[in-house]
C-alpha cells in the first residue's frame, strides 16, 4: 500500500507537526509526493522512550482530508490527548512517533454476530464498533502489542465504544474494519522502521 520511503517521510512529517505544535513558528518545508494529496485515513502516536508507554495518540479512520493534512491534524491532536496532560517541550527528546496510514473502513457483513471472528485477522485488521451514538476504535497493531485473540479485540473495541465487552454479539451493531500499515522511530528522531504487525 504504502512504500517504506512514504511512511519515513509520514513520521518526519509528523515529528515536525508535533514539535511545531509544541514549540509553536512554522512547520518546515516539505517535498510532498502526489499521492500524499490523496483522501486518507492516518493516526499518530506518541509513546514514551525508551519505556514505551502511550503518551498520546489521535486520528482519523476515514478519508477526510488529504493525507497529508490528516497526519498533520494527527500529530498536533497528540500532543494535547485529552487522557494526558499536554505534551511539554522538555519531552520532545523522550518520545517516539508511530505513523499508522490506514485504508477506508469497511463494513464486515455477516449472517449472524458468531460469524465476525472468521472474517478478522488480527496483525492485519484495525476494527471500528458502532451502536446508537457509540463508536470505537482500535488500530491493528493494538491486539498484536496486548497478544488478545480476535474475540478479547472484538470485546475490547466494543469496551472502547462505552459498550459492554459482548455487545459484538448484539443486532443492530455494526463492526468495520481497516487495514493500516505502521511506521515509527527506533528512538527519538532516530532511524525509522516498517512495524512488522504479523
Amino acid at each position: 500500500m504504502y512504500s517504506y520511503e512514504d511512511g519515513e517521510l509520514a513520521v518526519k512529517y509528523a515529528r515536525a507537526a508535533v514539535e511545531q505544535a509544541v514549540k509553536g513558528g512554522r512547520m518546515p518545508p516539505f517535498d510532498m509526493p502526489e499521492h500524499f494529496n490523496e483522501m486518507s485515513g492516518a493516526f499518530v502516536t506518541l509513546n514514551t522512550y525508551p519505556e514505551g508507554e502511550l503518551r498520546g495518540c489521535i486520528g482519523y479512520p476515514g478519508p477526510y482530508f488529504p493525507l497529508v493534512e490528516t497526519i498533520e491534524k494527527a500529530a498536533e491532536g497528540a500532543t494535547r490527548d485529552p487522557r494526558f496532560s499536554r505534551l511539554r517541550k522538555r519531552e520532545l527528546d523522550t518520545i517516539t512517533v508511530e505513523v499508522s496510514l490506514l485504508t477506508p473502513p469497511e463494513l464486515i457483513e455477516v449472517e449472524k454476530p458468531m460469524d465476525y471472528p472468521g472474517k478478522i485477522v488480527v496483525g492485519r485488521d484495525g476494527l471500528v464498533v458502532k451502536k446508537g451514538g457509540y463508536q470505537g476504535l482500535l488500530l491493528p497493531q493494538v491486539p498484536v502489542e496486548w497478544k488478545w485473540d480476535v474475540k478479547t479485540f472484538l470485546s475490547q473495541t466494543c469496551m472502547k465504544a462505552g459498550l459492554l465487552p459482548d455487545a459484538w454479539l448484539d443486532q443492530g451493531i455494526e463492526i468495520f474494519k481497516f487495514a493500516g500499515e505502521v511506521f515509527t522511530e527506533k528512538k527519538p528522531g532516530g532511524e525509522i522502521v516498517r512495524k512488522e504487525l504479523v
